[in-house]
């Protein structure tokens, strides 16, 4: 029978010290390839077939990597530490359960067979940001800088806090934007007390996932809100860990760290496969080929959909010059998806044209019809004309004066064009509300496994049961 040896621990954060609980153990007759049920449900063996992820880099804002996890191995770049209880280099685990590991190998594991951890992007490089064991507003916005001009393509943060972003958050953000990087963070979970999704997913640019269940539905332990972009799978997600945290070297757990650690991945794939793609067009391949689920267009749960890593891969999707994340993104309702200035999604059954409609018919017809109608009031204007050369005109009174020589009337003037449009701002984006802090998911189990090398789980043990959810902390 697996004996858990990890005990609650504690995390100092801003506003206080909250226990955090042991960790999920995993079932002794699963592989860790059995229990990573989202890489068929999403494709990856598919979406492998066209890119491995080889190139790209992604920054992984958190608590420290471990480099010597043999999941990781080999995967992880020097990186950086903020604050005075970071790591240097942003090597080992500043939080004693190794969140941040656990994220990296989701998005980078090498795999290499049933009893090791294959990542959604698992030829890309992972470059480790620590934060410690808190989210400083100022750490986070260093931390962002200091990856963005160190060379990540794609930064992760599956980390979150219930306050308002400050201006150096948002002006952070701004500054990777513009030079290029795609931003992914974590929604949120309601076990740990969010209401509303949580800063840094809540600032305009930011992809904020939300969660989904084994069954593609929306996982209910999600924060759901107007920011929300995309969604992906949270439940039951399978990730490496120091054995130092975990025997066998391994943990399960349910949480939008997990769902923004797969959407990071995926960004990967984008970028190794389009590799001349800007930040604007990954982003927009990514909401444009996503699943739509829910109600029709962008909304609370599902934000653009649930991601579809082959899709987004194979898929042709029409170019923008800009962000769709900052075009005046909805606050909710039909009315506003309707009316905000982002391009339309693609679909199977025609392409995308400068009309706005959704198929190749649709937009013959439109056409046509812009053609005929100038020819009209060009043949119109014609016919007037010839007829007032017909018209018989009535000599002017007197002797010897020649009538007048005939000539069509002028069209009526038209009013002169109106002037652009200004420009959409940026949605704006709500303070969450005043919740109590969260805390770490349970990503880290089981414990009493077989020790690293050996095959693992052993067969034929018995789990103990698993543990309740912790409150408090601010990993998502």
């Amino acid at each position: 029978m697996l004996r858990s040896t990890v005990a609650a621990l504690a995390l100092v954060v801003a506003a206080g010290t909250v226990p955090l609980v042991a960790p999920a153990p995993a079932r002794a007759a699963d592989t860790v390839r059995g229990l990573q049920w989202y890489l068929d449900e999403l494709k990856i063996p598919q979406a492998h077939k066209i890119t491995k992820g080889r190139g790209v880099v992604v920054a992984v804002l958190d608590t420290g990597v471990e480099p010597d996890v043999p999941d990781l191995r080999g995967q992880v770049l020097p990186g950086y530490g903020t604050g005075a209880d970071a790591s240097a280099k942003g090597w080992g685990t500043d939080d004693k359960i190794a969140h941040g590991t656990a994220m990296a190998g989701i998005i980078a594991g090498r795999g290499g067979g049933v009893t090791r951890e294959l990542g959604i992007a698992p030829e890309a490089k992972i470059l480790p940001v620590s934060i410690g064991g808190t989210l400083d507003a100022g750490e986070l916005a260093e931390a962002i800088r200091w990856a963005v001009d160190h060379g990540a393509d794609v930064v992760n943060m599956s980390v979150g806090d219930n306050r308002a972003a400050t201006p150096d958050e948002v002006a952070a953000v701004r500054y990777a934007l513009d030079k290029g990087v795609v931003l992914v963070a974590a929604a949120g979970n309601t076990k740990q007390g969010y209401v509303d999704i949580a800063t840094p997913a809540d600032i305009p640019g930011v992809i904020a996932v939300t969660g989904l269940a084994k069954d593609g539905s929306f996982f209910s332990g999600s924060v759901r809100g107007p920011e929300a972009v995309l969604a992906a799978p949270m439940e039951k997600i399978i990730a490496p860990l120091p054995t130092s945290v975990s025997d066998n070297g391994y943990g399960v757990g349910n949480g939008t760290s997990e769902s923004a650690a797969i959407v990071s991945g995926l960004a990967a794939l984008v970028r190794a496969r389009y590799p001349d793609l800007d930040a604007a067009n990954v982003v927009n391949r990514l909401i444009r080929t996503a699943q739509d689920r829910g109600p029709a267009g962008r909304d609370d749960e599902y934000g653009f959909g649930a991601v579809d890593p082959v899709a987004a891969l194979t898929r042709s999707v029409p170019t923008v010059s800009s962000n769709p994340l900052l075009a005046g993104a909805p606050a909710g309702g039909d009315a506003e998806k309707e009316s905000q200035p982002l391009p339309e999604r693609s679909q199977d059954d025609g392409p995308l044209v400068a009309f706005g409609v959704k198929n190749g018919t649709g937009a013959l017809i439109q056409g046509v019809l812009c053609l005929l109608v100038p020819i009209a009031v060009a043949i119109l204007v014609i016919v007037l004309v010839r007829r007032s050369r017909r018209r018989p005109v009535t000599p002017p009174a007197g002797p010897g004066v020649p009538p007048p020589p005939g000539h069509p009337v002028p069209p009526a003037t038209v009013p002169g064009a109106r002037g652009p449009y200004p420009p959409a701002g940026t949605a704006p984006y709500g303070a969450p509300g005043a919740v109590p802090p969260q805390a770490p998911g349970a990503y880290y189990g089981p414990p009493g496994a077989a020790p690293q090398g050996a095959p693992w789980p052993q067969p034929g043990a018995t789990p103990p049961p698993p543990a309740p959810p912790g409150p408090g902390g601010h990993h998502q």
